[in-house]
């Protein structure tokens, strides 16, 4: 008897300390996350990895509603809207545009964003220590990081002097992003050339006024516009022997020489580990939103080999991957 009433209790006890009983003392039925993003990929597999090993089983003990905007921006209000109507307890987002249009369409239920661009100047965040109201999450910005691009691509092509540099200007994200580069720039000893790419069809005049220019590399930010044309980009830079270097590994990956920028994946996972929290009591707004604290630099080396540049060994030890 005395052993079987200490099972009963072990067993208790590992109920009430469990991730949900915060929310079930509170709650009936399991809780439901709401996702806004914009496709699906391994980031959310990282995501879901997280939820599972802190005790969150999908379709058992939590519910997700996923919701894709698949790329199209202009859709986000619309779902997140749709969202809020299924009451879920909590939304996940994958975006600075995907975490707007959810705080426009709530003030009350909790949202985590697994990636964001300067959240406290973009009116997510009343400041990154102390968030307030109902959202909290992740920043992909970090203090230097454009700075540390730039020492790369130099490092690899030390007789860089002028780097020509896609971005949108309508874009508040970029604009900011843009002025840190400019800043950056001068620390690092090089020039920037604007090239402006507002859709896809600026693309003919962009590459026309690049290649008449002096610039000797180039650096494209990662948006909706160039996500959807990264073999574009670097088969361009390829054919006009232009070192080129990107905030993201997918233009690596199509063709490009360098990408330096946030590890995606462990945002995610990091952004997990917040819904957690909430579910267990904690409130959005006393949660500070953090920056990124890992990042992934990625070499092409048979794109440098075509553009005759040698890697420095010291890059090579330094990066996590190098594509053959």
């Amino acid at each position: 008897m005395t052993d079987r009433r200490a099972f009963i209790g072990s067993v208790a006890g590992g109920l009430l300390t469990s991730p949900l009983v915060a929310f079930a003392q509170q709650h009936t039925n399991p809780p439901r996350i709401g996702v806004l993003g914009s496709t699906y990929g391994t980031a959310w597999d990282a995501f879901r990895r997280v939820l599972r090993e802190l005790g969150y089983v999908e379709g058992r003990n939590i519910t997700i509603e996923w919701r894709w905007a698949e790329g199209k921006a202009d859709r986000f209000p619309e779902l997140a809207t749709e969202l809020v109507e299924l009451k879920v307890d909590l939304i996940v987002t994958s975006s600075t545009q995907a975490a707007l249009a959810a705080k426009q369409a709530t003030s009350s239920i909790p949202i985590v964003m697994a990636i964001s661009s300067y959240p406290e100047k973009m009116g997510l965040a009343e400041s990154l220590a102390r968030p307030g109201g109902n959202i909290t999450g992740f920043s992909n910005v970090a203090p230097e990081l454009i700075g540390k691009r730039l020492e790369l691509l130099k490092a690899i092509a030390p007789k860089v002097s002028r780097v020509a540099v896609l971005w949108n200007p309508v874009s508040r994200i970029e604009t900011y992003g843009f002025r840190e580069m400019l800043a950056g720039a001068g620390v690092v000893g090089v020039e920037i050339q604007s090239i402006e790419v507002r859709t896809p069809d600026d693309y003919p005049a962009a590459f026309a006024t690049l290649t008449a220019s002096r610039a000797d590399a180039l650096h494209a930010f990662g948006n909706p516009v160039s996500f959807k044309h990264p073999q574009l980009i670097a088969d361009f830079a390829l054919r006009n022997m232009l070192p080129n270097i990107y905030d993201e590994k997918l233009f690596v990956e199509a063709g490009g020489l360098l990408s330096y920028g946030p590890s995606f994946i462990d945002l995610f996972q990091r952004a997990a580990s917040y819904v957690d929290k909430i579910l267990k009591g904690a409130k959005p707004g006393d949660l500070p939103i953090q920056q990124p604290t890992k990042f992934e630099f990625v070499i092409n080396s048979k794109t440098a080999k075509a553009l005759g540049l040698t890697v420095p060994r010291s890059l090579l030890v330094l990066a996590d991957e190098v594509i053959q």
